[in-house]
C-alpha cells in the first residue's frame, strides 16, 4: 500500500525522524490557512506547495495545459493561494504517471528549509528496502540527491552506495557512522546523520514497510538532517497489525477495477493483454499466464479467485474481467483440491446465466476433485463454453478462438 508524502512524513516523525513540517490542504483557502499556521509554528516566510499523488517526479511534472509544476515555491500568501488554484483539481503529468497523468485532490503546504546560514544546504538520497538477492534489508544512499537521482543511477552508478544489514543483529552503530562518512558529513552534521539513519531504519522495521525512499534527505545550512520528501510503501499483508496505517489508504489513487475486485475478495491485477484469466491459486495463475503467452496470446489480467470459487465469486470475477474492453477470450483454469470442480462448474453456468450473453469465448479447464462431473455440467449446459482437460489443450483452444 502506497502512502502520500504527508502520510509518510507523519509515520517518519512518529519514529523520531526529523521532517520538513507541513500541513495538508484540500482547497486554496485551506492552503492559505495552513501557510499562516506554519509561519506561526516555524517562523517560515516562504512555503513549498506540493501536489499529493502516488507518483514521483512531481517537481519536474506539469499540470496539463499549463506551465505549473507539481512542486512550487511560494514567496507570499498570495502565491500560496494562486499555486493551489493551479494545482488542485487538475491533472499532473510526470514521468511516472505516463501521459494520462493523475488528478490532484490534495496538496501539502510545507515550510521552506533552504534558508541561508553558515554553510550551503546539501541534498542526499536514501532508501531502505529488501535486497532479495541477499535476503537482507539494504540502505541505499548517495551524495547526489534531488530530482535527477535516476540520471545518477544510470550514468554514475559508483556514486550510489549500499549497506546490507544482517537481520540477526540489525543496524550496527559502525554502519550508521559509515553511511554518514560516505556522505561526507562531519561535526554536528555527522551526529545528526547517524541519528537520522538509525531512526529511518527503525521506522522501516516498525511499520512493516516494503520500501522507504527519502529524496532528498537535506543537510540544512545549520547542519540539521531532515526528510524533505518521502515515498513509503507498506506491506499490505501486515496491515492487520497496523489499523491506523490501513486507514491511510487512498483508493482514488488506485486502479478502480482492482479496488472493486478487492472488495469481492479477489486478487486482481490488470495487464495489457487480450485473454482474461480466472484461476484458483497464485502459482497456477502464473503458470496459466505463461501458457497463454506460449500459445501466442497475452494475459489481460492476473486473477486469483482463491480456494472458495463458488458461484458468487465466479460471477464477480466474470464481471471484473469483462470490464476490460481488450479481452477477446476468457480462460478459466481451476485445480480442484480443496474446492470441488463440479461446484465451480455449476458456478460458471449460474454466473453465465445471471450475467446474460457473454460476448467473448470462454474456455474452462477443471482438473482434480470431481473433474469428470464438472466437465459433464459444462458440456450439458448448452452455453457457449468450451471445456478442456489438459492445460495445453486449454491453451490451444485459446489460440484457436484468437486466430
Amino acid at each position: 500500500m502506497n502512502l502520500h508524502e504527508y502520510q509518510g512524513k507523519s509515520v517518519l516523525k512518529s519514529f523520531g525522524v526529523r521532517i520538513q513540517e507541513g500541513i495538508v490542504a484540500n482547497t486554496p483557502a485551506e492552503a492559505v490557512e495552513a501557510a499562516k499556521k506554519l509561519q506561526e509554528q516555524t517562523g517560515t516566510g516562504w512555503w513549498v506547495v506540493k501536489a499529493q499523488i502516488h507518483a514521483g517526479g512531481r517537481g519536474k511534472g506539469k499540470i496539463v495545459g499549463t506551465e505549473q509544476r507539481g512542486v512550487a515555491l511560494a514567496k507570499s500568501l498570495e502565491d500560496v493561494e494562486q499555486i493551489s488554484k493551479n494545482i488542485l483539481g487538475n491533472v499532473l503529468v510526470t514521468l511516472q504517471t505516463g501521459e494520462k497523468g493523475k488528478q490532484v485532490n490534495k496538496i501539502l503546504v510545507a515550510q521552506d528549509v533552504y534558508y541561508p546560514g553558515a554553510s550551503e544546504p546539501k541534498e542526499y538520497y536514501m532508501s531502505v528496502l529488501l535486497n532479495r538477492e541477499t535476503g537482507r534489508n539494504t540502505i541505499m544512499y548517495s551524495t547526489e540527491g534531488g530530482m535527477d537521482i535516476e540520471k545518477v543511477a544510470e550514468e554514475t552508478p559508483h556514486l550510489i552506495f549500499k549497506e546490507d544489514i544482517d537481520p540477526k543483529v540489525g543496524l550496527m552503530p559502525f554502519q550508521a557512522r559509515k553511511i554518514a562518512y560516505n556522505l561526507g558529513c562531519s561535526g554536528d552534521a555527522l551526529k545528526e546523520m547517524v541519528k537520522f539513519v538509525n531512526s529511518l531504519y527503525n521506522a522501516y522495521l516498525g511499520c512493516d514497510a516494503s520500501m522507504f525512499e527519502i529524496n532528498p534527505v537535506l543537510k540544512t545550512s545549520d547542519d540539521l538532517i531532515m526528510a524533505v520528501d518521502s515515498k513509503v510503501t507498506l506491506d499490505g499483508n501486515s496491515l492487520f497489525r497496523h489499523k491506523d496505517y490501513a486507514d491511510m489508504r487512498d483508493t482514488s489513487e488506485e486502479d478502480a477495477t482492482e479496488v472493486e475486485a478487492g472488495s469481492f475478495g479477489l486478487n486482481y491485477v490488470k495487464l495489457d493483454g487480450n485473454v482474461g484469466c480466472m484461476v484458483n491459486g497464485a502459482g497456477l495463475a502464473m503458470a496459466t499466464m505463461d501458457m497463454i503467452k506460449l500459445s501466442g496470446g497475452e494475459p489481460a489480467n492476473f486473477l486469483d479467485v482463491g480456494g472458495t470459487a463458488n458461484a458468487e465469486r465466479v460471477e464477480n470475477a466474470f464481471r471484473i474481467i469483462l470490464q476490460d474492453p481488450n479481452v477477446k477470450a476468457i480462460l478459466i483454469n481451476i485445480f480442484g483440491g480443496i474446492v470441488r470442480c463440479d461446484r465451480v462448474a455449476q458456478g460458471v453456468v449460474d454466473a453465465y446465466k445471471n450475467i446474460g450473453e457473454i460476448p467473448v469465448p470462454i474456455i474452462v479447464r477443471l482438473q482434480g476433485t470431481n473433474a469428470v462431473e464438472a466437465k459433464k455440467i459444462i458440456d450439458d449446459s448448452g452455453l457457449k463454453v468450451q471445456s478442456a482437460i489438459l492445460l495445453q489443450e486449454a491453451a490451444d483452444r485459446v489460440k484457436e478462438v484468437l486466430a
